[in-house]
């Protein structure tokens, strides 16, 4: 854990990584917690309404049992195992089991469509998926080929037989976190062992220097994202925290008023658009004692809105699912300023760089310098786009922002990634989608501006000559995405167009639809 620091300064000053050469994540949250006091509460399961508590040793137990049927059924070291699951402590089960066979976890989202989903198991070369007993529409399609495997922990039999954790180091792969498609077909981002400690610093501030007596961490956030699964639940794990698993097919604040009572939650990591839907009731929730926030800039109303229905400061973080956590607010620490993403966590190097790559104090592209310790280690089989996300010893993010001060600022991205929700959804796995429909000529997919979701996927489509428009064919349209991308990222309003703007090259402007967009956002 962090020491505590009279100021973030003394705090950057003094902190330096210790990462071991040998390192496994199955002994860092669960293993060595168990080995010590196997009865302190990991996780409180409210999945079924009530708050169970499940304790180290019993997560341990889980764990093993999961990890020797794996085993049984072949998994080996370096394989890749999916795990298509809702938040439970099962689920934290299946990520632990993989890692304690040297296997690549990779946490899937069970709203993905069905081409989503198999384009993803695919790409990985999975043979296995651990699921809810409910699974999906596309883990049955997947199913139907050669070899695979599907596995409901659940019915797993749990016994005393303790599995011997593989023999890791740090620099070994363990989790691939798929990104959300912003330019192209989406991209496995292969994080190393060291993951896990790389997110803690930013973790442990974002949320006032996380794991005090009484802390209890949640968030609504799906575990299958980067921000649930190594925002929280891992850390929570890692650090004696108990983690909340609570499934909530829809945000209301009523239900998310009841968690936080009945599971005694003290820490929250809200997406905004959650915020968005307390604010809009006014809602106060009280009894907490940090929340965090991260995915887009919050502004000074929401700030100040938060200080009062939560008697806090939000802190905001940033990062990606290529290198996560690597700035962040601390409001023990020092006071935010609105538009900025916060200050870097310990142990990151951030900078701006101009257009030959040298880092400056004007606008620029946000980089993280290499060696970061929640750094990915390539995209999985695409040497090319490896190559190209980093610049000497940079990462490159794609992120347009300044410094103000020691202040981060956001200005905006560089590429066409749509922010609805909490979600980074890329347009292009939508095109794909959509022009597969018999229907669709040609199609571009931007974000338009939204007051609750920041911004909704909207598709301007060109239709085949003889087709008519209408408002039959655009829900038809809107169910064929949904089933074939993910039911978050489907297009919510779908506008027909005799053409696109199109670059000689033949390539959509994303740019002027983007601005079409906003222009019918500011004339409703």
């Amino acid at each position: 854990m962090l020491p505590r620091a009279e100021t973030y300064g003394e705090l950057i000053r003094d902190f330096r990584w210790d990462i071991p050469e040998r390192l496994n994540m199955a002994a860092q949250v669960c293993d060595d917690w168990a080995a010590r006091t196997p009865d302190r509460v990991a996780i409180i399961d409210m999945t079924g309404g009530t708050a169970r508590r499940i304790s180290y040793g019993r997560l341990r137990q889980m764990a093993d049992g999961l990890a020797h049927e794996l085993a049984v059924r072949g998994v080996k070291r370096g394989d890749r195992v999916g795990v298509l699951r809702s938040q439970s402590p099962w689920t934290a089960a299946a990520h632990i089991a993989c890692w304690k066979l040297g296997a690549i976890s990779i946490p899937l989202f069970k709203l993905f469509g069905v081409e989503a989903l198999i384009t993803r198991l695919d790409d990985a070369g999975v043979e296995l998926v651990v699921a809810d007993p409910d699974g999906t529409e596309g883990l049955t399609e997947w199913l139907k080929g050669a070899g695979r495997q599907s596995l409901v922990p659940e019915s797993c039999d749990l016994s005393d037989a303790r599995f011997e954790t593989a023999d890791t180091g740090s620099e070994d792969p363990a989790v691939l976190i798929y990104t959300s498609g912003t330019t192209g077909a989406p991209k496995g981002a292969l994080h190393a062992h060291r993951v896990l400690m790389g997110h803690l610093p930013g973790v442990e501030v974002s949320h006032d220097f996380l794991g005090q007596g009484g802390d209890c961490l949640w968030t609504p956030a799906d575990w299958a994202w980067i921000g649930g699964l190594f925002d929280v639940l891992m850390p929570g794990l890692a650090l004696g925290v108990p983690v909340v698993a609570a499934r909530m097919d829809k945000f209301t604040v009523a239900e998310c008023q009841r968690i936080v009572d009945v599971a005694g939650v003290k820490n929250v990591f809200f997406p905004p658009t959650a915020l968005r839907m307390l604010k809009a009731e006014d809602a106060a929730i009280s009894g907490l004692r940090s929340v965090a926030s991260g995915g887009e800039p919050l502004g000074a109303e929401m700030l100040d809105w938060g200080r009062r229905a939560f008697g806090l400061q939000i802190n905001e973080f940033y990062g990606q699912t290529e290198c996560n956590m690597v700035a962040s607010s601390c409001g023990t620490l020092f006071n935010p300023k609105p538009g900025c993403l916060g200050k870097p966590a310990p142990g990151f190097d951030i900078a701006v760089l101009d257009g030959d790559g040298t880092p400056f104090d004007g606008e620029g592209d946000i980089a993280i310098r290499k060696g970061a310790a929640s750094m990915m280690l390539e995209y999985w089989n695409r040497p090319d786009e490896t190559a190209e996300k980093f610049f000497g010893d940079w990462m490159l993010t794609g992120d347009r922002g300044t410094w103000d001060g020691d202040f981060l600022r956001f200005v905006g991205r560089e590429d066409d990634v749509i922010t609805s929700a909490g979600y980074r959804i890329g347009p292009s796995e939508i095109e794909d989608g959509l022009l597969k429909h018999p229907a669709v000529a040609t199609v571009g997919v931007v974000g338009k501006p939204d007051a609750l979701r920041t911004e909704i996927v909207k598709a301007y489509v060109v239709l085949k000559p003889g087709v008519e428009p209408g408002e039959a064919l655009a829900k038809e349209l809107q169910d064929y995405a949904k089933e074939r991308v993910a039911k978050h990222s489907y297009p919510r309003e779908i506008a027909f167009l005799d053409a696109l703007p199109m670059t000689v090259t033949g390539k959509v402007i994303r740019k002027e639809l983007k601005a079409r967009a906003m222009r019918e956002s500011e004339e409703t």
